[in-house]
């Protein structure tokens, strides 16, 4: 996973400028990893216990999860942030290459495109959605999938870009 993620880092590093800080993400089904820095290596590879489907199995018994096991999720994805915070130095743009990703910004409303920009008010508003299925809110008005991997991604990508103060995650085409 991290060569995965290092690989990444380098590919998205090939259209940023040196120098300028950048954040890689990957939310994968088991962890979840991150890589900082500022050159054409990351200076820092972060490996979180906390994947798509580790999340869902975990902690969603239920499909939709119900308000408890979103509640606990929640705790335990915010404690795994925050520990990629104390990494961070300057302020990084966020970047990914996920095709999950890709999908959440797409079922968000933004345009299909090479690289699509995800603003955390979409995010938000996405995550308000999947809060209104949780509460009880018929699946076909809320018009996001029901499965729990999908609800553990979007947690996990709402609560790093939440915790960690990203306004948006730049997305390029999936590299995997």
């Amino acid at each position: 996973m991290e060569n995965d993620i290092q690989v990444q880092y380098k590919v998205t590093r090939l259209g940023v400028s040196t120098g300028m800080p950048i954040s890689v993400l990957h939310i994968g089904e088991e962890q979840t990893t991150v890589a900082f820095g500022t050159d054409a290596e990351p200076e820092a590879v972060l490996v979180l216990s906390i994947g798509s489907n580790k999340t869902a199995v975990d902690f969603f018994k239920h499909t939709p999860p119900t308000p408890g096991e979103m509640e606990t999720a929640i705790m335990v994805v915010e404690d795994e942030v925050t520990r990629a915070g104390k990494l961070l130095t300057g302020h990084p743009t966020l970047f990914t290459r996920d095709a999950s990703i890709r999908e959440l910004a797409l079922i968000a409303g933004v345009s299909d495109q090479s690289e699509m920009i995800l603003s955390l008010e979409a995010v938000e508003r996405t995550f308000d959605l999947l809060a209104s299925l949780v509460l009880g809110r018929p699946a076909s008005s809320a018009g996001i999938p029901t499965n729990s991997t999908f609800a553990a991604t979007l947690l996990i990508l709402r609560e790093f870009m939440h915790h960690l103060q990203f306004d948006s995650i730049r997305i390029g085409t999936p590299s995997m």
